[in-house]
Order: structure tokens, then C-alpha cells, then sequence
């Protein structure tokens, strides 16, 4: 009976989630993002396709940052093999770096334009476009009735949205699915060089809908997140042992 009653009550979730826009991953044995252990922040722990996703960003090295994040993302949702739609104000992200990202730069279509109202319309319409696996825009200014129009679209269309937010003065509510902030953090050194180890990030999911929200460090390896683990400090007598 018991189990009967909780095979009805994760029906009727996942009818729920269908409804609210909550679509999980076309393919369930599919690639999971590469995210990792933050995997575990979404209903059913599969990163949502078809839906979407909020970032936000302070300063130029944090949209850097979540340009690369993003990537990262993407490479892993191409891999049905269908092109990815980039809509950038202007070009900061270099193309033959999203290969580090599993991204071949051939396949993502660089639209740059310069005002916010054609960047707008343009990722409207994109979203419409079911030959695409991902719009990524440059959108500062996105309050919860544009937001919802973007969200109409890539819950009929089944593309994923990404909008890089970047300065904005404050946040507002949009119908997003997920909010997400990122900073860089110092690369490990190699070599005892420093900055050209793997990307690490700080990344706060700060809403995700039916999920929960969280804060990782995590840095980028293999087509990967994986968590940064600190070194614990050497107490007096173990400084002594190794000295």
C-alpha cells in the first residue's frame, strides 16, 4: 500500500513539474552538464533542459567567469549534435577558447548587436527555433513579463535559454527556472606557476524551482565540475615531521 501511495505521489510531482515548465533532460541516460555534484540541486538530480536559466554577474571577471561556466554547459548539451545560437553585446568571449569547453567554434553562430531591444527580439525569436540545442544572450535588462515570454517559447520550442545578465543594480523576479551567480576563483598552480591551471568557480544557485539552492567550489577538468578541496593546515608538530 505504502508503496503504491509513493509511486502516485511522484506521478503526480512529475505531472506537476511538466506543467510548471520543469522539463528534465530530453534523454534521461544522456550527458548530465558536467556539473557534478551539483547535480543534486535539481528535481530528479538532471540539470533541466527546455527551460530557462538565469546569470547574473558583477564586474568583468565574473561575466568571464560565467561565460566560461556556461560554456561548459553547452558543450555538454550539444552533444545531440545540433548548433548553438551565442547573442553577445559585444566580443568577449573568444571562440577558439570554448574548445577547452567541448565546444567546436564552428558550431555556435555569433550574432553581435549593440542594442538591448535587438538582443531582445532576436533571442525571441531564436528560442522559436527547434534546430537549435541553446540560445546564449547578453540581456541586462530582463524583468518577470519578458521573462515570461522567453519561457512560453522554449517550453513549446524545447530550447534551452541561458541569459547572461551582467551589472545589473539589483535583482528582480523573472520566471526563470534557475538563478545563478558566478566568480572566479585562483586556478591551482602547475609548475609552481600560477593561472594556468583548470577555471574554478564559485557557484551559487541561488534559486532553482523545485530544487535546492546552493554554493560549491568547483573547478573544471576533463569536461567536468569537481569539487575543490582544501588543504587542511599542518598543526606545530606535523610542521615539524615534514620540515
Amino acid at each position: 500500500m505504502k508503496t503504491a501511495s509513493a509511486d502516485i505521489f511522484l506521478r503526480l510531482q512529475q505531472e506537476v513539474l511538466l506543467m510548471q515548465g520543469f522539463k528534465p533532460a530530453r534523454q534521461h541516460t544522456g550527458p548530465d552538464a558536467g556539473l557534478g555534484i551539483i547535480n543534486n540541486a535539481f528535481p530528479g538530480k538532471t540539470f533541466p533542459l527546455g527551460v530557462l536559466h538565469e546569470f547574473v554577474s558583477s564586474g568583468a571577471p565574473a561575466a568571464a567567469a560565467t561565460a566560461g561556466f556556461v560554456a561548459g554547459i553547452v558543450g555538454h548539451v550539444m552533444q545531440e549534435q545540433l548548433p548553438v545560437l551565442w547573442i553577445r553585446r559585444n566580443e568577449q568571449v573568444f571562440p577558439p577558447a570554448l574548445q577547452q569547453y567541448g565546444i567546436a567554434p564552428h558550431r555556435v553562430i555569433f550574432i553581435d548587436l549593440q542594442k538591448e531591444k535587438d538582443r531582445l527580439w532576436a533571442t525571441e525569436e531564436a528560442l522559436h527555433c527547434g534546430a537549435l540545442a541553446a540560445v546564449v544572450a547578453d540581456i541586462k535588462n530582463l524583468d518577470f513579463m519578458l521573462s515570461r515570454r522567453l519561457q512560453l517559447a522554449v517550453e513549446k520550442s524545447q530550447v534551452t535559454a541561458f541569459i547572461l545578465r551582467a551589472d545589473i543594480a539589483q535583482l528582480n523576479t523573472t520566471a526563470s527556472v534557475t538563478r545563478w551567480q558566478i566568480n572566479p576563483l585562483p586556478s591551482s598552480n602547475i609548475d609552481e606557476l600560477p593561472g594556468i591551471g583548470h577555471p574554478r568557480w564559485q557557484v551559487n544557485l541561488l534559486k532553482v524551482r523545485h530544487g535546492r539552492p546552493g554554493s560549491w567550489q568547483v573547478e573544471w577538468v576533463n569536461g567536468k565540475c569537481r569539487p575543490v578541496y582544501k588543504r587542511a593546515a599542518l598543526i606545530p608538530e606535523q610542521q615539524k615531521k615534514t620540515g
